[in-house]
């Protein structure tokens, strides 16, 4: 089997064609994600502290060598990556969370009594019961 023909087999499994979907929309669902931290999340919070601006948040450590540009940890925008990044692990937890459940077989009734013995089992319980008497 060729180069070729094996890159086709490989490529047309399920599970990497099932893996490709997952990451356009995992990228896709990232923006989103983004968006809202950046766009409505982020200006809440920083209106709750006293008006910060999360994305100006920064330390300066010193100049470039030029001497006009400072050097900054930009501190604000690893504050808004974390934020990122518990906003897309609680989503993700949750949806898998609703996944499961709905993989779940149903809990058994609890007032269901289990279906009596076979005829014969009983008969064959007597016997032994009266051969044990003896």
């Amino acid at each position: 089997m060729g180069l070729a023909a094996e890159f086709k087999q490989f490529a047309m499994k399920g599970n990497v064609v099932d893996l490709a979907v997952g990451v356009v929309i995992g990228g896709a669902f990232g923006k989103i994600v983004s968006s809202l931290v950046d766009n409505i999340i982020m200006p809440a919070v920083g209106k709750a502290v006293g008006g910060v601006n999360f994305d100006h948040l920064a330390l300066s450590i010193g100049m470039e060598p030029d001497g006009k540009t400072p050097v900054l940890l930009k501190y604000g925008a690893f504050i808004q990556s974390i934020v990122d990044f518990l906003i897309i692990a609680g989503v993700i937890f949750l949806a898998l969370k609703g996944i499961n459940s709905l993989k779940r077989p149903p809990p058994p009734a609890a007032g269901e009594a289990p279906p009596p013995p076979p005829r014969q089992e009983v008969l064959l319980e007597e016997i032994r019961d009266l051969l044990a008497k003896r």
